[in-house]
């Protein structure tokens, strides 16, 4: 009996424990498939694939799953209008309205 008490006792407190480090995980956001979010200047190395220390309307759109979306994206984002992207233009926040 004391061996049956003892191994129930076993068992329910590591089922506390192990609850109780899934509370201690930091949650993923819905829809997250596990992937670290990019920050700006990572993005911006990534999206830059000539190296050029800028990124072309060209490279912006590889990729796009919406073109003229991302065109706008673009155009807003180019502030000198130069047809480019600087780092800086780049990892701007965008304005709120």
């Amino acid at each position: 009996m004391k061996i049956i008490t003892s191994l129930l006792a076993i068992l329910a407190l590591s089922a506390v424990t192990s609850f109780a480090a899934e509370g201690d995980a930091p949650k993923k956001p819905e829809g997250d498939k596990g992937k670290p979010k990019m920050t700006p200047e990572e993005m911006f190395a990534k999206k830059d694939a000539d190296k050029d220390g800028k990124v072309s309307k060209e490279e912006f759109l590889k990729g796009s799953k919406d073109a003229a979306k991302s065109e706008a994206s673009f155009a807003k984002k180019d502030k000198d209008k130069d047809g480019s992207l600087s780092k800086e233009e780049f990892t701007a926040a965008p304005k709120k309205k």
